[in-house]
């Protein structure tokens, strides 16, 4: 990956809207929230040389985690960045945060099937980093880690074991697949009776 003007404005951008609220962290954790974008467009990194997939890895939580909620949008982040950008977050954004867990789940399943390679890669990098962590908060602390979640144990498996075949589904060269179906599969066997 080539440290673009695009990448690292999007790096200033990213932190800049996560820290306005300093106190948010990952679910349950003291981990400041800003690594997970942060994460993601390393992940990225790793797959492409794109900057704009890169730099909406990076971006992709601001208009669904930005206090006060709706304070960014599609056409700002165009504005402030481009139209591709901006169409990409937008496609990995629930568009309801108002709406139960698992009607913003399904929504943001049913997206899949209308998404570019560029969006898919995004979000297949926020699966793989979300799923990556679950694991290790397993590994480290045990299945209570589900607690903090608004979902089950069974229904947050349940919807990473229909999701990556889903990815999977609309592009089958995807890069991160087979990263994706290791995770799982730990998942699987960390959560198994």
């Amino acid at each position: 990956m080539v440290y673009t003007k695009i990448i690292q404005k999007a790096i200033k951008f990213a932190i800049k809207i996560h820290e306005l609220d300093i106190k948010k962290r990952r679910k349950g954790t003291e981990i400041p929230y800003v690594t997970h974008p942060l994460t993601v467009g390393l992940i990225l990194s790793r797959v492409t040389d794109d900057e704009n997939i890169i730099a909406a890895g990076l971006l992709h939580d601001t208009i669904e985690d930005c206090e006060p909620y709706g304070s960014m949008s599609k056409e700002l982040l165009a504005k402030e960045f481009n139209a591709d950008i901006a169409r990409m977050v937008n496609d990995v954004t629930e568009q309801n945060k108002k709406l139960p867990w698992v009607d913003r789940k399904k929504a943001a399943f049913a997206h899949i099937k209308d998404m570019k390679h560029d969006s898919l890669l995004v979000k297949s990098a926020d699966v793989l980093h979300n799923l990556s962590e679950l694991n290790e908060d397993i590994s480290n602390n045990g299945l209570y880690v589900f607690d903090k979640f608004n979902a089950s144990q069974k229904e947050t498996i349940a919807r990473y074991q229909k999701l990556i075949p889903e990815l999977r589904k609309y592009w089958s060269t995807n890069p991160l697949i087979d990263d994706l179906d290791s995770a799982l599969s730990t998942l699987l066997e960390l959560t198994k009776d």
